[in-house]
């Protein structure tokens, strides 16, 4: 498995792998080849740091059941070898998406010059409108 950061990697054994048959069209093999492939997950069980397990125990995604684990399911491709490596790329995916921090953000003021110009536009933009109206005596 590729590492997620310099010090943080998911060993092989953390991930359950098992192939399945494939859903909707596929010919001939359809009902005879297992080429889809079940990935599971298991959060709280990982070897992951304890803020990112957190993380993603706190994300609203469907592929994260009640109980903490992730179960992706990777049909896309016909050969079995590329559905696994789809559904490890989902799942690098979805664990770097926790990984990042979110810088806060620093409160600041608009500038005079942007004010400025805010409001000429906001009086430019009524005299247009003011000019819209019935045209008197």
């Amino acid at each position: 498995m590729p590492p997620i950061s310099n010090k943080i990697t998911i060993a092989n054994s953390e991930i359950g792998i098992s192939a399945i048959r494939a859903q909707g069209a596929g010919g001939q093999n359809v009902n005879k080849v297992s080429s889809a492939i079940h990935l599971r997950f298991d959060i709280s069980a990982s070897s992951l740091p304890d803020l990112f397990k957190e993380r993603l125990l706190k994300l609203n995604d469907q592929r994260i059941n009640s109980e903490g684990v992730i179960v992706i399911k990777a049909q896309q491709y016909r050969s079995q070898e590329k559905n696994r490596e789809e559904a490890l790329r989902r799942l690098l995916e979805l664990v770097e998406s926790v990984t990042s921090l979110h810088k806060k953000r620093k409160i600041t003021r608009p500038t005079q010059g942007s004010d400025k110009k805010r409001l000429d536009n906001k009086t430019r933009r009524g005299q247009i409108k003011a000019m819209r109206g019935k045209v008197g005596d």
